[in-house]
């Protein structure tokens, strides 16, 4: 299923589909794997100690053209706790909305659970303004 899924998020990156189809798509990937067997256990996978997924850091860069750049590294542990809500307050403050606003937090949560590592989100407008979100 993490191949499919990367498939979905380069279509994504590509501009080949939108957020919500790319989240409509991961959506049809998880029913159709609990379908086939129970659900798997995505705790385990995540809480391992030495070397684990969630040593991982989610790096995001903002590059505009009014110089408002923003580099931010977080633990993988942090996002997976606080992402949701981290995403509610950004797009309710005037300054950080407009850059937030295109982040599909679901797909974030999905690629997370999945165990994605790489460019998961890379968002381009025609003025030149860069959002860039890594797993690495």
């Amino acid at each position: 299923m993490k191949e499919e899924i990367s498939k979905v998020l380069s279509m994504l990156q590509e501009s080949k589909i939108d957020s919500d189809k790319a989240s409509e798509l991961i959506d049809a990937l998880k029913e159709k794997q609990t379908a086939h067997t129970s659900k798997p256990d995505y705790s385990k996978s995540l809480s391992s100690t030495s070397g684990g997924y969630l040593d991982k850091m989610l790096k995001i860069r903002v590059t505009s053209q009014e110089n408002d750049n923003v580099n931010i590294n977080l633990p993988i542990k942090l996002v997976k706790a606080v992402l949701g809500a981290g995403h509610s307050i950004a797009s309710n403050i005037p300054q950080a909305a407009k850059y937030v606003k295109d982040i599909d937090i679901d797909l974030l949560i999905d690629a997370i659970e999945n165990e994605l590592d790489g460019q998961i989100i890379d968002i381009r407008s025609g003025e030149n303004d860069n959002v860039t979100v890594v797993i690495e």
